[in-house]
């Protein structure tokens, strides 16, 4: 696990500042005026944060929509196992990936046995798993956008960017939500969804719909 985790982690954090310093490079309300060394750190700064802590170093909300996607992508993939922070988290994600290459291995080469293995261990009943909380997070936060987006008429980027950040307890959700937002940005019924949102990204969705299933709080006789 250790090893997937600072693999994977490394990984995400050179491609997020990447994309990051690439997309705002020469955004005038951003990374533009900056120098070189401080692109850099602050587009390495933002990839850390969009993953887990939720500070930012730059405007958010001046970033172009573009960054704005990537970033809630970053927020999607979230922190990593064992950890505080939210997100599908990196091991779901990469035994997803692993997943999805066996597959496409298997179209090529038909005879090629089923079996998903990781450094050589058998993660079956993991990569089931992985999927199911991949399709509950990515249903919920559709859902969850098309109510933002009904009750608030606002654009899409901006509904989906606070959806994804309330989801994954990231922070300050694009200068929308968070300690120093303008939350007033919603009407109270918005705001009350969101809410919601933190606490079923908070618990997991899972915890979350098991609290709503009839048999949980039946007493075992």
């Amino acid at each position: 696990h250790t090893k997937l985790v600072l693999w994977i982690t490394g990984w995400l954090l050179l491609l997020g500042t990447a994309g990051i310093l690439f997309m705002e490079y020469n955004n005038p309300l951003t990374l533009g005026p900056m120098n070189l060394f401080d692109k850099i750190t602050n587009a390495a700064f933002q990839s850390v944060s969009a993953r887990t802590a939720g500070y930012n170093s730059i405007p958010l909300g001046d970033m172009t929509n573009f960054t704005k996607i990537f970033m809630s992508l970053l927020m999607f993939i979230g922190a990593c196992a064992g950890s505080t922070g939210g997100g599908m988290k990196c091991s779901r994600i990469l035994l997803l990936g692993k997943s999805v290459k066996k597959e496409l291995m298997c179209l090529i080469h038909p005879r090629l046995v089923r079996v998903n293995k990781m450094d050589g261990q058998r993660v079956a009943h993991e990569v089931i798993r992985s999927i199911n909380v991949f399709v509950v997070a990515y249903a919920g936060i559709f859902l969850v956008s098309l109510l933002i987006i009904a009750f608030s008429c606002e654009d899409l980027v901006t509904c989906f960017t606070s959806v994804a950040t309330t989801l994954n307890n990231v922070g300050p959700g694009l200068s929308l939500c968070g300690p120093t937002c303008n939350f007033g940005f919603f009407p109270p019924v918005s705001k009350l969804v969101l809410i919601f949102d933190m606490l079923a990204g908070r618990l997991e969705l899972f915890p979350m719909l098991l609290l709503f299933t009839p048999g949980t709080w039946q007493r075992n006789k």
